[in-house]
């Protein structure tokens, strides 16, 4: 609670709208309750008015500054529908379907976010990633300036030597099954910007493999090599302040003693707050043992590189893990536009 403890300070200070597609699950209920009790903004529920209310009043949840629309109801449903149409008009797209995916919370709350309605937002508690990835794709995209759409976890574990007094963010665990050495490159460094945002110190990233500065040879260790070349020459195109050093084994990047023996003149080994897996498998596995052998707070996905701050969290996410994802979301979008220059305007002016 340390870190996330911060992060819920910062945006005490401007407090933004996050909205909830799954507002009648029990556990989105009481991240929206804390959201709200700790000033933090104000939190956004969708469905079904009646159905959200019979939720909260088995929980004893009061629902007071708690926005509730259902989109099947909402005043913005046409306006919506007609924007989703020319968004997916090159798929042949006719306005009953437009309307049709509009009802649904997910698409309704990503165009909500899109046009400024809401600040960000925050699904899968209930969802496949399919089903909370594939709407944010289609009406959000990707942000400019940038290639690639990923996710980053932000670990908490209770031993404050590794990472960040604690904290490590580890990427992709989400998105792109196999990174190519652009994507994984622009992975690198999204995280970096990420870390360096919610900490404010300069981030130390690990490109990883199973081999520590040529160990081992294969054409994926070549990649991760390749990748870390090219995330520091954008970083430096960028004007992002951090370490990039791979490929590294993670031992090697996060234990000291190690890093002494295999990499001693390395600025990033036995020290790497930024943990950049090769591949979906690699870092899905990883988040998920660290997790739950660690019993680390965890919070994410935390997606990386779209148009406007959002997160696909896990379906086995408590209420606190749900709040904490929220809280590093609206704290991104307070800067988001310096993050990705430009960002939001595909929609706002006019589609």
């Amino acid at each position: 609670m340390r870190f996330i403890g911060t992060v819920i300070e910062k945006l005490q200070r401007h407090p933004k709208r996050v909205v909830f597609p799954e507002g009648t699950e029990p556990r989105v209920l009481q991240a929206a309750r804390q959201f709200y009790s700790l000033r933090m903004g104000v939190p956004i529920l969708l469905g079904d008015r009646t159905k959200v209310k019979e939720a909260a009043q088995q929980l004893n949840i009061n629902l007071e500054g708690i926005r509730i629309i259902n989109p099947a109801e909402s005043d913005e449903l046409e306006n919506f529908t007609r924007r989703f149409e020319r968004l997916r008009r090159y798929k042949g797209i006719q306005e009953k379907e437009a309307r049709a995916a509009m009802i649904k919370p997910n698409h309704f709350g990503a165009m909500m976010v899109a046009l400024h309605q809401a600040d960000g937002l925050i699904s899968g508690v209930n969802e496949t990633s399919g089903s909370v990835l594939r709407p944010l794709f289609q009406i959000i995209k990707v942000a400019p300036q940038t290639t690639t759409a990923s996710s980053c976890m932000v670990m908490e574990v209770e031993d404050s030597r590794f990472g960040e007094q604690g904290v490590l963010f580890m990427a992709d665990c989400g998105v792109i099954p196999e990174p190519s050495v652009d994507q994984l490159a622009d992975i690198a460094v999204s995280t970096a910007q990420l870390a360096k945002q919610l900490l404010g110190s300069r981030p130390r990233v690990a490109l990883l493999s199973y081999s520590t500065k040529g160990s081992a040879t294969h054409p994926s260790i070549g990649k991760v090599q390749a990748a870390t070349a090219l995330a520091q020459q954008r970083a430096r195109q960028k004007m992002i302040d951090a370490e990039f050093d791979g490929e590294l084994q993670v031992d090697a990047a996060l234990v000291p003693e190690i890093a002494a023996r295999k990499v001693p003149e390395s600025q990033v080994a036995g020290r790497a707050s930024v943990l950049i897996f090769p591949d979906l498998n690699a870092g899905n596995i990883a988040s998920k043992l660290i997790q739950h052998v660690a019993r680390a707070n965890a919070y994410g996905q935390i997606l990386l590189g779209l148009d406007r701050p959002a997160a696909d969290v896990s379906r086995g996410s408590s209420a606190h893990d749900i709040l904490g994802v929220a809280a590093i979301v609206g704290l991104q979008s307070i800067e988001y536009n310096k993050l990705y220059p430009d960002a939001g305007r595909h929609l706002m002016e006019g589609d």
